[in-house]
């Protein structure tokens, strides 16, 4: 017998996975919908935290081409005892692709905090920017995406931690309520690099240039997930964390809406690949001609595989037939990595003079 959950459930569902670099296993909170642990830091807990944006909404949405406008709003959220808190924030629209009108209903937004006192006392009190990644055109792309961020979560602590969250809009101008939508909040690139000991880093260099083992993890993370939309040298939707200023980066990937996993009706791979679909693969990595030396990766993927599996089979806010289809998807993966011929084919697609290292146009601009 199927039990059927109601919808906070099935999105607590969606955590019941071991972390193994946190050591973790979430728990289910006393108040699912609209609180959260104020003692806790905002990526360390995984209860389900429904936020408000109030304000003049209409303006900083509206903020969609040139440089975006910052507008002072309220963000506020319930805590457990069921008490308010109103923190004021300034908020204005950031990126490209999804910041046009065109492509999304709702564009990304940057939640900069002024450390008030309200703020210094709550779930936000460590943050001093937060990327607000709203739904381009439907819940489920960005339910799938946050899941993306949850699997890389997986493979290394040197990943952005990303928390679902159920986003309220409340205009000023607006007498009737808007309805509630899934939204991801990111974490800040400087708290991620002070969590791992690093710093940010920015310098134009080859992927060659790079810590080696924590590239080549990156490139088979992207190859699994289908996304080809990154670039090193042009540091497209990848950051470089290191030691210092002067020490080999490491690469740390994010914004993961174009990738095949997630199959987005607006992504399109770039022409320049000669790609028939984002949901197929082509490994973007340098050229390696001894397969020897993808040993420990595939290894790693090995080992990570049930957990991999499990952030989608046990999401209960996915559609049977997404899981079915991802399910395959992952499928095809394993089955290539762990095929010494088709591995082979595969991951020494760089080494093609012809056109395994196509500059991307639009990353040159």
């Amino acid at each position: 017998m199927k039990v059927h959950l109601t919808p906070a459930l099935r999105l607590l569902s969606c955590y019941m996975v071991f972390i193994p670099f946190s050591g973790l296993v979430a728990q289910p909170p006393a108040h699912v919908q609209n609180s959260s642990n104020s003692k806790k830091g905002l990526f360390e807990s995984e209860d389900i935290l429904t936020i408000t944006l109030s304000g003049k909404l209409r303006e900083v949405l509206n903020s969609r081409v040139g440089t975006p406008k910052s507008l002072p709003l309220n963000l506020s959220y319930y805590k457990e005892d069921s008490s308010e808190v109103i923190i004021p924030v300034n908020v204005k629209t950031r990126g490209h692709f999804r910041r046009m009108r065109e492509n999304c209903v709702y564009p990304p937004l940057l939640i900069e905090f002024s450390k008030d006192k309200d703020q210094l006392s709550s779930i936000f009190s460590e943050q001093r920017k937060l990327k607000l990644v709203m739904p381009c055109q439907e819940d489920k792309y960005l339910i799938r995406e946050w899941l993306v961020y949850k699997i890389y979560n997986l493979v290394t602590p040197k990943s952005f931690r990303a928390r679902l969250v159920k986003v309220k809009l409340d205009d000023d101008r607006k007498k009737k309520e808007s309805t509630p939508f899934y939204g991801i909040l990111l974490e800040e690139e400087k708290q991620m690099a002070k969590r791992n000991k690093e710093v940010i880093v920015e310098r134009k260099l080859l992927p060659q240039q790079t810590a080696p083992d924590a590239f080549i993890n990156m490139a088979f993370f992207q190859y699994l997930i289908g996304n080809t939309d990154w670039s090193v040298p042009y540091q497209h939707n990848i950051k470089l964390l290191a030691r210092d200023s002067v020490t080999i980066p490491f690469t740390v990937p994010y914004d993961f809406d174009h990738a095949g996993i997630v199959d987005a009706p607006y992504a399109y791979p770039a022409e320049e690949l000669q790609m028939k679909s984002v949901r197929d693969r082509r490994f973007r990595g340098y050229c390696i001609q001894n397969m020897k030396e993808y040993e420990e990766v595939v290894a790693l993927y090995n080992r990570l595989k049930n957990d991999i599996y499990n952030l989608y089979t046990h999401c209960e806010l996915l559609e049977e037939r997404y899981i079915k289809s991802t399910t395959a998807y992952l499928d095809e993966f394993y089955k290539t990595i762990n095929n010494p011929k088709a591995l082979e084919r595969e991951f020494t697609y760089p080494c093609n003079n012809k056109n395994g290292n196509v500059v991307i146009k639009g990353l040159q601009e």
